[in-house]
């Protein structure tokens, strides 16, 4: 069984995740956006083993504290391969408009659709890449729940005014996520939980799109 603990982190109020194997211990962090010493200690208050740190694209507010969190655990860095030159380039990961400049090296491991993402022998996470917040954007889906980042946030969506970004993409990696089924809980990058099914009724850019 998956437990997945959230921790908001940083001034942006990123989402960070922590899922692990209940039985195992091996264990994820997804998008370990600022140095919060809360993510080191869930680690260790559950005897955690990570080997996977999963990026859902390479923007500052959710790649911050990615340099402490590697040098802690030891896990390798896994991003989607088109947004790989964000976690080189302070400009693409746009931490020089904060006017705190991050170049937290390249990943370990680039992600490209429907690639499998071992939390355990047991629980399996599948990349899908879901452009228009940043081109690499990508989400990881279980098998009863969809870590979205800033591609589906309850009620909205993620910008796509920044570079890379693309309106027109976003609403093709919408469509995608509502071919999911309607219990499929939503873990967002930023915000409150929610399911698909309350996007497909509620959500006013998938009703458009």
């Amino acid at each position: 069984m998956m437990k997945i603990v959230k921790l908001i982190v940083g001034p942006m109020a990123s989402n960070c995740y922590i899922a692990w194997d209940e039985d195992t211990k091996d264990a994820v962090i997804i998008d370990p956006g600022f140095e919060d010493d809360r993510i080191m200690e869930t680690v260790e208050k559950h005897g955690l083993k990570v080997g996977k740190i999963l990026l859902t694209h390479g923007h500052f507010d959710h790649i911050g504290g990615l340099e402490k969190t590697k040098a802690q655990t030891g896990a390798k860095v896994y991003i989607y391969a088109d947004d790989a030159d964000t976690l080189t380039s302070a400009g693409k990961n746009l931490s020089t408009m904060v006017g705190q400049p991050m170049n937290p090296g390249p990943a370990d491991v680039l992600l490209r659709d429907g690639d499998e993402v071992e939390i355990s022998p047991n629980i399996k996470l599948t990349t899908i890449h879901t452009p228009g917040h940043t081109v690499g954007s990508c989400c990881f889906v279980g098998e009863d729940v969809i870590f979205s980042g800033d591609t589906l946030f309850e009620g909205s969506i993620g910008r796509t005014d920044f570079p890379g970004g693309s309106y027109e993409n976003m609403m093709k990696s919408l469509s995608r996520l509502m071919t999911y089924d309607d219990d499929m809980t939503v873990l967002p990058g930023h915000g409150e939980n929610t399911d698909i099914a309350y996007e497909r009724a509620r959500n006013p850019f998938i009703a458009r799109g």
